[in-house]
């Protein structure tokens, strides 16, 4: 009998756990957001140092600095009215603890009359906010970690070079899993060097620093999409890439800003398409006139021409040959 009205009677009040993202800049709330904080009865704060709350404050909202139990929270809700209270819970992260599981404790008991309990997100990440996370673990690793401290740009080209080579790797061979994590490798040399760059004492330049420049980089190469020029074809946006890029480097030489220490085949269809592209018709030099080496230039500049990429090529039968001698191993 008790327990049967004390289901029948209507919710009283209101709790509302808002929850705010880390990432995102304080004070930038959803209007709902402040709509609710600006209307609720009582907000409180178990944490102190909440990076909300300077900001909440200048607004007009008067936050309590209070722990209250569930309930606590929910006697505070119907004290008033037969509508009850709105009471707002500034939470941390995502919202979970100790008084979420307070409040499912009393929801499943049956024994309280239960508020309305919501859960409202005030801010969201936006599309890459788990970069400022990598950015605060680099700085972290770079100040407390023994290895990383010592590291510099010079001692960590190897690895850099090694998670190129598996990023490549997992793309040829299709695995998403790998894939994703090889990225993800490949995405910490870049903070990792950046980090590093931070320290020195005469050109310092930050992650955002290289983050700012391609961005630019990408908005002048692309006046198709950002300015006023048109271009219906991949060929065409090559054509302005080559020539803004042209125009920005402002070079002597075709081959300037070709890097030598890549792989021997990749190198010789580098050079082999700037040639081709600025309209040279140059033979391979007279003093390769025989040997693998002319052979192998050769074939690099056929490749080119052709649109095959000769390193992605000689792999990828590199890897059929292994497993013909895996074969051949197994059957023997």
């Amino acid at each position: 009998m008790n327990a049967s009205a004390t289901a029948q009677v209507p919710p009283s009040g209101r709790i509302v756990l808002l929850t705010t993202s880390h990432r995102v800049a304080p004070g930038l709330l959803s209007w709902p957001a402040w709509q609710l904080l600006h209307g609720a009865d009582r907000v409180v704060c178990a944490d102190p140092d909440h990076p909300q709350l300077p900001y909440l404050r200048e607004a007009g909202v008067q936050v309590e600095e209070a722990d209250p139990s569930a309930e606590q929270l929910v006697a505070d809700c119907a004290a008033t009215g037969s509508e009850g209270r709105t009471v707002v819970v500034l939470a941390a992260g995502t919202g979970g603890g100790p008084l979420t599981d307070g409040l499912a404790r009393l929801a499943g008991s049956g024994r309280v009359s239960m508020p309305e309990l919501e859960l409202l997100p005030a801010s969201y990440d936006l599309p890459g906010a788990r970069l400022i996370d990598l950015v605060q673990v680099m700085d972290t690793i770079r100040a407390e970690c023994p290895w990383s401290s010592t590291q510099t740009s010079e001692s960590l080209i190897r690895y850099a070079l090694e998670e190129v080579y598996e990023l490549a790797e997992a793309v040829e061979e299709g695995d998403r899993r790998a894939l994703c994590e090889e990225l993800g490798d490949v995405l910490l040399q870049v903070v990792f060097h950046a980090r590093i760059a931070e320290e020195d004492p005469e050109e310092p330049f930050s992650v955002d620093d290289v983050a700012g420049a391609i961005v630019d980089k990408l908005i002048r190469r692309h006046p198709h999409v950002f300015g006023e020029e048109s271009a219906d074809t991949a060929e065409e946006v090559r054509e302005h890439w080559l020539r803004t890029k042209a125009e920005e480097k402002r070079r002597e030489s075709v081959t300037e800003g070709v890097p030598l220490r890549q792989p021997a085949l990749a190198l010789a269809a580098k050079l082999a398409g700037r040639a081709r592209t600025a309209g040279l018709d140059v033979p391979p030099p007279v003093e390769a006139d025989e040997g693998v080496g002319r052979d192998l230039l050769e074939l690099a500049i056929r490749a080119e021409r052709s649109g095959v990429d000769p390193e992605a090529a000689l792999r990828a039968t590199a890897r059929a040959y292994r497993d013909a001698i895996r074969e051949s191993e197994r059957s023997d």
